[in-house]
Order: C-alpha cells, then sequence, then structure tokens
C-alpha cells in the first residue's frame, strides 16, 4: 500500500491551485503582455539554397534581453508560432538570465532561402541558432525550444555541444534518428492525428492558400487549449488542415489577449504562411535524417529536461518517447509530465515555469538567491495580474517534491 503523508497532500493542493490560477480563462482575463513594447534586434545569415546550389543571407529577427547575465537561455518556437509565445518566460526569467527568443526561418520577421523544400534541414536551422548567438555574442547557452523547436534543439545540442549547454524541451520529446525513415504517410497509419502532416507534405501549396485565406483563422483554429479543445476531426485528414472547423465560428486563442493575437495575426501577414512549412517538407525532413545517420552519433550527452503534456490532441509523447527509446540516447534526461494540450507553456505558465526553473536550479544553473533579491521567483511579473507572489510559493512547493 502506498505511503500517504501532509506532505504529500500539500503537494496536491498546489498542484491543484496553480492549474486552476494559471488556467486558460484566468489568464485571458489579466491585463496582457505587449508584444510590440519589445525590440526586434535583426541580424544576416548564411543559407544555403539547395536548388539555386548558392549560398544566399537570410534574415533573422530575435528579441535580446539582458545580455550582461551570466547564463543565456535561448527560446525557439514550432509550427504556428513566433518569438512573443515565450513571453511569460520572457516575464519569468528575464531579470535573472540572458534571454534570446527568435522568429525562426520563415516565420514573422524572418526571411527564408527561396527553396523551401530542401533548403531548411535541421542542420540549417542549427546555422541559424549559432549564427544569432554570435552575433550577440553568446558563446554557450541553453536550448529551450516547443513543438519543432524542441525537435530543433535536441539537434542544435546534438550537433553543436560546444555551444548547446543543455536543452528544455517542450511537447515533443528528442525524435533520434537511429531507426530507418519514416514518412508522415507511413506515421499517420498508426497516430491518426498526424494525418495533417501528409496534407503539408504532398500538397504544400494548397495547404498554403488554406492557411492565407484567413489568417486568424487559421491560428485561432490550431492555438487551442485543454478548456478550448478542436472538434474531434481535427488533424485527421490528409486533404485539409481546417476542414474540422467547417461550419464552425473558432474561439478567439484561449490563453492570448486580443493584443496578443494581433500580434500574432500582424506578424503572420507579413510574408503569410508560404515558408512556415518547412518542417513538414519531405526532403528537409530526409536531409535531416540523412545527415545524422551520416554522422552516426544519435546521443544527446548534455542535461536535458523534457516537459510533456498530458492532454495533446496530436500525440500521446510520453508514449512516442518510451517506445522510442529516449532514454538510451539522453544520459541527463530529466522528464516531467504536466496538464496541458500541446502548450502547456502557454496553457499553465506558473506550472511550467515552477518545473523549469527548479530544474535549473537543480543543474547549478539557477539563480535562486541572486537577481535583485528575487529568492527564486520575481513578485509579480508586469502584466501577469493573476501570477504573484503566493501562487509561486505554492509552484515551488510543487516542484519541490516532485
Amino acid at each position: 500500500m502506498p505511503s500517504f503523508s501532509i506532505s504529500k497532500l500539500c503537494v496536491l493542493c498546489a498542484i491543484t491551485t496553480a492549474a486552476l490560477l494559471s488556467s486558460p480563462a484566468n489568464i485571458s482575463g489579466v491585463a496582457a503582455l505587449d508584444p510590440w513594447q519589445y525590440d526586434l534586434t535583426t541580424v544576416k545569415c548564411p543559407a544555403v539554397d539547395r536548388v539555386l546550389d548558392h549560398t544566399v543571407h537570410i534574415t533573422i529577427e530575435y528579441v535580446d534581453l539582458n545580455p550582461t547575465a551570466n547564463t543565456t537561455i535561448l527560446m525557439v518556437h514550432g509550427w504556428p508560432s513566433l518569438w512573443s509565445s515565450w513571453a511569460r518566460q520572457i516575464e519569468e526569467f528575464k531579470d535573472e538570465y540572458h534571454i534570446i527568443a527568435i522568429d525562426v526561418r520563415g516565420f514573422g520577421g524572418s526571411t527564408h532561402p527561396p527553396d523551401v523544400q530542401s533548403s531548411s534541414t535541421l542542420a540549417d536551422i542549427t546555422g541559424d541558432l549559432v549564427c544569432v548567438l554570435e552575433h550577440a555574442r553568446v558563446s554557450s547557452a541553453i536550448c529551450l525550444g516547443h513543438d519543432w523547436g524542441a525537435v530543433a534543439c535536441y539537434e542544435a545540442a546534438r550537433r553543436r555541444p560546444d555551444v548547446f549547454s543543455a536543452v528544455i524541451g517542450v511537447t515533443v520529446p528528442y525524435l533520434p534518428s537511429s531507426g530507418p525513415f519514416h514518412t508522415p504517410a507511413s506515421l499517420s497509419t498508426s497516430i491518426p492525428t498526424l494525418s495533417y502532416q501528409v496534407f503539408f507534405e504532398r500538397n504544400t501549396s494548397q495547404a498554403v492558400v488554406e492557411l492565407n485565406r484567413d489568417i486568424r483563422r487559421t491560428l485561432r483554429g490550431t492555438l487551442r487549449s485543454v478548456d478550448s479543445p478542436p472538434p474531434p476531426g481535427f488533424l485527421k485528414s490528409r486533404e485539409t488542415f481546417l476542414g474540422g472547423w467547417e461550419g464552425r465560428e473558432i474561439p478567439e486563442i484561449p490563453y492570448f489577449s486580443r493584443q496578443e493575437e494581433d500580434y500574432f495575426v500582424e506578424r503572420f501577414s507579413r510574408q503569410g504562411f508560404d515558408r512556415s512549412l518547412i518542417f513538414y517538407a519531405h526532403d528537409n525532413r530526409y536531409g535531416t535524417w540523412k545527415s545524422a545517420r551520416e554522422q552516426g552519433n544519435y546521443t544527446v550527452a548534455q542535461p536535458v529536461l523534457s516537459v510533456l503534456p498530458l492532454n495533446d490532441p496530436v500525440a500521446d509523447w510520453e508514449h512516442v518517447a518510451a517506445f522510442l527509446g529516449v532514454d538510451e540516447f539522453l544520459p541527463g534526461l530529466t522528464t516531467k509530465t504536466m496538464q496541458g494540450a500541446h502548450w502547456p507553456h502557454m496553457e499553465f505558465p506558473v506550472v511550467f515555469n515552477g518545473l523549469v526553473r527548479a530544474w535549473l536550479e537543480g543543474q547549478g544553473m539557477g539563480h535562486r538567491f541572486g537577481g535583485g533579491g528575487h529568492d527564486g521567483y520575481k513578485a509579480g511579473g508586469a502584466g501577469l495580474a493573476g501570477e504573484g507572489e503566493e501562487q509561486r510559493v505554492r509552484v515551488r512547493v510543487l516542484v519541490d517534491e516532485l
């Protein structure tokens, strides 16, 4: 019979309270972060266009905060997202860490080589990340990535252990290239919710037209939560992405204020989704796999925190990680699960930030007693009226017990 104690009861109370206080409904009802208040830095990075067979230069935009801090966290978003998806992590950690948050090539203000299908392997994106760090005069960084950004961080750490000292991967676990190459078509036979990737891969032009038709509707249809989920058929078609929403009104993004949603719409309207489907292109995916196979090393030896949501409509990522045996390739792995759909860092930022902070401190990369006397947490971030010191203390109790 499992043991039970008052301390365990307190932990249970803490996670319940934190989850309630950081629920999407609560977040959307407080004063919003203003993404326009952040200045964006621009850097020109070399990029290979494999169709033109020469090097071009692309623009990468990024936010750069607190550059004198000892430890840098590089934040890398997934699809469809932007640097500002990390807003609540930026506000949480910016006084103690050097924060760099990028728009990945092809998103927002960051451009892309003319060729989309074969010129953005994860090796190419690793080059972008290193280019940004060099421009910011940073020699080493923790890579924090979500979704495809997590996949990019794992690959960057594998390729450049001299630059990336640790990885925090959110939602998607490490996907080693040790096994045979799998197409979205083959994967979707066992995971039907990956069928949309077949549409993106095989009908990219048609997918772009559909996504660009109403950018706000596309973003609202994709960025859903546990409390405001997509329709059951969403993601399961090889012929359309938004078809599951046909005839339905899509609510506002539940964890964004209208201001934050408007910012996403404005940034995506600059170049549409035309160059954002790079992660789904066959040649990019195969090129990534082939390059790793040729190198023959699939281990990421650095410390790794994998944060997996329990309610993602895309996949059961905890099961995927176990099936792939990622422990074999990640000797420094710590895995944490939490409530959340595909976007746990935005849905439940108090809990997510607490997990990250506890892990950083456990790895000796924290600033618990630094940062202007914050003692581990800021006393209320700007614009986060619902996330005060009391909630942070409760989350500290939780993560110390995990």
